[in-house]
């Protein structure tokens, strides 16, 4: 996309203001213009795709709102919804399902029951596949809510590209910090048969193309800055513990998901129906929405 040439070159500060005068101005105003209305995820109509794209372009994100259908093979059409975004590397970590799908619920034993995201406790600030080594980058995400809980579960929601622009405007230091190459090391870890390998990168990258991605966990265990990066970690907690401009707030209701170039989220923690308990999809991929 030629407009992102040049725009992440902190040399060139007239790219950088054009580009980010326009995404001031094409941001949402409420998470309510993230949602599209669409009649079926698993056949995708024009129309709706490109409502969708419309509001990645503009925030990295999108959420769609189809029909609940429980009785529906959710999987095969969240494949088909990415399908039809050009997104078929899935990112088959560990912790999912044979196809590569994971389901997030509860799990009260088991390895899954060991990790947070499979609790009813918080998740806080974080880019999926954060501790994924380069070639296994997860550019994308979309999550598909079969049933949410009975209270709570929601997600905070930030462009990364917006927490870009505010430790830009901020102080242009702190962007070359969190793109050098030593910036943030993940542990590896082999608890359990996991086999995780250590991986050590920057936060801000660029790729060929000229689209920012954005590697973050605000984790304090099991994630370590390296000393120069500190203060621009320091920096991002005070951005989104305190409110930064642009978080958006949704709990996805049964039939409605989101479709993102894997966004900054966190999860509130949530009560479930022991009858209808919590479930939802998630599906990463190595491929960015284009």
């Amino acid at each position: 996309m030629a407009e992102y040439q040049g725009v992440f070159d902190l040399a060139d500060p007239s790219a950088y203001g054009r580009w980010r005068d326009a995404k001031w101005a094409a941001a949402p105003e409420a998470v309510e213009d993230l949602v599209v209305e669409v009649s079926d995820i698993a056949v995708l109509r024009q129309a709706e795709r490109l409502a969708l794209l419309d509001r990645i372009r503009r925030c990295s994100m999108a959420v769609y709102a189809e029909p609940p259908r429980p009785d529906r093979d959710h999987k095969t059409a969240l494949k088909a919804l990415a399908s039809s975004f050009g997104l078929t590397g899935l990112d088959s970590n560990q912790l999912a399902d044979d196809d590569g799908i994971t389901p997030l619920s509860v799990h009260r034993d088991g390895k899954r029951a060991r990790y947070i995201p499979y609790t009813e406790r918080p998740i806080t600030w974080h880019t999926d596949g954060y501790y994924n080594t380069p070639e296994r980058t997860v550019r994308a995400l979309l999550l598909h809510c079969v049933r949410p809980a009975a209270t709570g579960g929601a997600n905070r929601l930030l462009d990364p590209e917006m927490l870009y622009i505010h430790l830009r405007e901020r102080d242009p230091d702190l962007i070359r910090m969190l793109m050098a190459p030593d910036a943030l090391t993940i542990p590896g870890n082999d608890e359990e048969g996991m086999e995780r390998p250590a991986t050590v990168g920057p936060v801000f990258s660029v790729d060929a193309a000229g689209h920012l991605h954005t590697r973050y966990t605000a984790r304090t265990r099991n994630a370590i800055w390296s000393e120069t990066a500190a203060p621009a970690a320091l920096a991002i907690r005070e951005a989104l513990d305190g409110g930064a401009a642009h978080v958006l707030s949704y709990v996805l209701q049964a039939g409605q998901g989101l479709v993102s170039n894997n966004p900054l989220h966190t999860r509130e923690p949530f009560t479930d129906d022991p009858e209808r308990p919590r479930l939802l999809y998630r599906a990463r991929y190595h491929e960015r929405i284009e």
